[in-house]
Parts: structure tokens; sequence; C-alpha cells
């Protein structure tokens, strides 16, 4: 089995629309990289907390504009927003190459573009992450989500070494430069593809009004004990991670005594680890699992940033950040391929949006944090702390699990259809639901604690609230109630929402009492 899962590694790059768009993200992500050496070089002398600012630019957008976003690309098609998009931030990093070549990029201005690429981003990402499933076959998804965190690695290996090198040779502007020109690619294939798989859901269903589009994600979140656990994963190792890339040009600069070559080049043993992590993944998590390759990731990690200012040997630092790129692409890896897996197709840009708003928000969140207190106390009190936090976040793995168990998005049967007299409008709501259950004393402790799985599920599926009665007249009868926000996604409930696990709570339920539930359907009443 585990020489299968190796075998299969790459095999998503089989897929045309994949690899093209692969291969145009490479690029654009080489100059990135290459981008993120030249502004971090150019503030170099300007201090810890300044330098730091790099990639709260890059990251705080996501605070304000994940969520927004992962509504937008459940609702547009994701491929004409990836277009407008990626052309706007192209069009950003044309004014921030013109600016550096005619002599008037000052810090501010930098941070400035730095930030409004950075809402691009923050854009780009939900979009980005929710078409990649429609792209490859469901087998191969674990490789893809690993193939997307290869392709930035390698770009991380191959960017900051360019970057280093074009910086000493031919002055900081030429890394804006060749940015600029790196998003054509992606532009290109993007332009060219007119796959209708990039397109959202259009059924009447799914034509969600923002708002309320936002709210669902959030209750999907909020009623899904399992990607709360993801995230709270994240949020255990991403801060403390974040002080190697706000801080790693400091250490180059002051600790080794490298310049902007030398820098280049020990940013990009992070992006080798990486690719190396990348190829040894499988059969580690094959033989470790999700959740102690998680743990690992985070004692590597917190190993490197330690070894990496206290030893203060260039070898020594160049081999702790190749552990480093290890540990980056494992939990990277392994976080996104289980919040991926676990995502029915109605909700997965949305949910993706909370993943990038805690991923990304505590990169910007951390690197602020390292940055004034690098300045304050030190920079070697500052790695030692995140080193701390890394250490600490890796403790609670065995009470934070990451269930290895996939969703299927359109598992089971659907709901029979509803016998009514009055046919509704789609947007005619509030729906009250209510379910009557006939429950046997001896099963009423399990049915109590299976309703509970049930709730979860109801509200994760769109119930804005829920309740269960018992008769006071008839010990052995139960009602459900729960409430819709509309007919049209009580409908989506019926025949979109529910996964196989959903399916699996109600069967469970139902199995617990004596005949059929019986449903009944009402509708408010404005007098």
């Amino acid at each position: 089995m585990r020489a299968k899962q190796t075998a299969s590694a790459w095999s998503p790059l089989r897929q045309p629309v994949f690899r093209a768009l692969w291969l145009a993200q490479f690029g654009s992500n080489v100059g990135s990289w290459m981008q993120t050496v030249g502004a971090q070089w150019l503030l170099i002398g300007h201090g810890a907390a300044l330098l730091s600012l790099v990639q709260v630019a890059a990251g705080l957008p996501v605070l304000i504009l994940a969520l927004p976003a992962g509504v937008l690309a459940d609702l547009v098609d994701r491929r004409r927003l990836l277009l407008a998009v990626q052309g706007g931030m192209a069009a950003v990093a044309v004014v921030l190459a013109g600016l550096a070549f005619a002599g008037h990029l000052g810090p501010w201005t930098l941070l400035a573009l730095t930030l409004l690429i950075g809402c691009g981003n923050a854009v780009n990402g939900p979009a980005w992450q929710a078409l990649q499933p429609t792209l490859v076959p469901r087998e191969q998804l674990r490789p893809a989500s690993a193939l997307g965190a290869v392709n930035q690695n390698v770009a991380r290996a191959i960017g900051p070494a360019l970057g280093g090198l074009l910086v000493a040779a031919a002055g900081v502007e030429w890394t804006f430069a060749l940015n600029a020109v790196s998003f054509a690619g992606l532009l290109l294939v993007l332009a060219r593809w007119r796959d209708t798989r990039g397109a959202a859901p259009r059924s009447e269903q799914e034509r969600e009004q923002a708002l309320a589009a936002l709210r669902a994600g959030t209750r999907y979140v909020r009623n899904s004990p399992r990607v709360r656990r993801i995230l709270l994963r994240a949020s255990l190792f991403v801060p403390g991670a974040a002080a190697l890339w706000a801080l790693i040009p400091l250490t180059a600069h002051e600790t080794l005594g490298l310049g902007s070559a030398g820098y280049g080049l020990l940013l990009g043993a992070v992006g080798i680890g990486a690719i190396g992590g990348a190829w040894v993944l499988p059969r580690v998590a094959g033989r470790l699992g999700n959740d102690r390759t998680l743990a690992l990731s985070g004692v590597m990690f917190a190993a490197a940033l330690l070894a990496v200012d206290f030893v203060a040997v260039t070898a020594v630092a160049w081999l702790a950040l190749l552990a480093a790129g290890v540990a980056w692409i494992w939990a990277l890896s392994t976080l996104n391929a289980a919040l991926q897996l676990g995502l029915p197709s109605w909700v997965r840009a949305r949910a993706v949006a909370f993943y990038l708003l805690v991923f990304q928000g505590g990169m910007a969140i951390g690197a602020f944090v390292w940055g004034q207190l690098a300045q304050w106390a030190g920079l070697s009190t500052a790695l030692a702390a995140a080193a701390g936090l890394l250490l600490a976040g890796a403790i609670p793995s065995r009470w934070l699990p990451l269930r290895e168990r996939s969703v299927a998005p359109t598992a089971g049967e659907a709901w029979p259809e509803p016998v009514l007299v009055l046919e509704p409008a789609p947007r005619d709501g509030p729906v009250l639901v209510i379910v009557e259950y006939l429950v046997p004393e001896p099963n009423v402790e399990e049915f109590d604690r299976v309703m509970a799985r049930v709730e979860s599920s109801r509200r994760r599926t769109g119930a804005t609230s829920w309740s269960i009665y018992r008769d006071a007249a008839r010990s052995d009868r139960f009602l459900e109630t729960f409430t819709v926000r509309s007919w049209s996604e009580h409908m989506a409930q019926h025949h979109e929402r529910y996964t196989g696990i959903d399916r699996e709570f109600e069967a469970a339920a139902r199995a617990l009492v004596e005949g059929q539930p019986m449903v009944t359907h009402a509708f408010m009443r404005r007098l």
C-alpha cells in the first residue's frame, strides 16, 4: 500500500488543466519570492519592527477579506474571479517596479503596495483552493494538495536564491520587475481555459445572497467539530512558524553576516527541504498518521529556529532551515488535506476562507509580535519564544485529533420529497420543520446522545435554530424542531448539503425509534 501511495504522488499532473495551472502558478510563485527577498532586503537597515511589517502587510488583508472572498468564490465563476484578481495584482506589481526604477520607492510606499498585493492574495486564496478539487479525481485530492505545497516550496527554493543573486548583481528593482512579468503565464492559462468546472454552483438552492451565504458558512464551521479542530491545530503552529519568515533576513544579516546573495541561498534551503519533505510525506504520514506528523513538524521547526540563532554557523543554519522546510511542508500538507477531504462542495470555499483567515492571520500577527519582541528584547529572545510556542502547540495532538475519515460530499440518498398542499416559492420562509419520533424508554438515553450529533448536522447544513422536546402527556413522543431561512435553502439540505456522515447520524437516530418519523413543514405567517 505504501508503494502505491508514493507512486501516485505526482498523478494529478496527468490532468491537463491541473498541470497547466500548476506550471503557471509556479512561475508566479518564483516571481513572488524574488519580490519578497527584494522587499525585505530593501528594509534590512530599518530595524526588526519595520522589517517584520513586510509579512504583516502580506497577511493582514486576509483577516479582513478572507471570509467575504470565500462567499464570493462560492457564488461566482471562480475562473473569472481568479483572472480579475491576478490581473489586478499584476498591475500593482508593475507600479511597484516602476517606482523602484524611478527611485521613488520608500519604505512606507513599499509596504502600502505590498498590502495591495496581499489584498489580491486574500481574494485569490479561497477561489484557488476551492477550484483545486474540481480539477482532479477525488482519490487524487491528497497528492494534489501536496503538489500545491510542492509548487510553493520549489519556488521558495529557486525564487529567493535568484532574488538574492539579482539584488547583488543588478539591484532590488529588478526583482520587482521580474515579479510583474511572472503574472503573464497564469493570466494566459486562465484566459484560455474554458472548462465550466471553474464555475460556482448555479442551482436555485445555491444562489444565496452574500450575507446569508456568509452566515451559512459561519454556521457550518461553528457546528463542525472536525473543522474547528483543524483550525485550532493550525493556530497552534502558524504564529510560531511566522518568526522564521519575519526574522530570517535579520538573522542572515546580523547573526551570520551574510549579504543579499547569501540570504537568498539561505532562504532557498527552506524550499529545498520542503521538496524533499513532500517526497517522503506519504511514507511518513502512512507510518505516523496525521496527528503525530503534525506534532513532529512543530518540534522540528522549533529546533530549527533555535539552531539558526544559537549555533550561529552558516552551514548549520543552512541545515536547520532545510529541516524547517521539511517541517513546513509536512504541517501545511497535513492540515490542508485534512480540511479539503472533509468539506462538501457547497461550502468548500467559505470553509477554506476560515482556514486562510487562521493561517494568514496567524502569520501576520505572529510576524508583528516577533518583530516587536526582537526590537525590544533582542533577536535571540524572539526566536526562543517562537520555538517555545511551537513546542507547546505540539503537545495537544492527542486531544485535538485530525480525523482520518473523509466525507463523500454527495453520499447518501436524498430525503423523500415532502408532500405539500401549498406549493411554496423558493424564497418563502422562514421554514419550521417538525420531526416526530416515538422512542421506547430503553432507547431514550442513546437517542439523546445521537440527537446531539443530529443537531450539529442540521445547523451545519442550514438550520438557524434547533430544539428537541419530550411530550409531557406521552413519554415516548419526542419532537425535533428546526428552522431554515427559506424554502430553497431547505431544499438544498434535502438534495445537496447532506453528506454521508450526516446520513449516518440521521440513520442512527431512526434506528432507535418505532416506525417512521413524521415530518411537518410550516411557514411563518406575517399578519
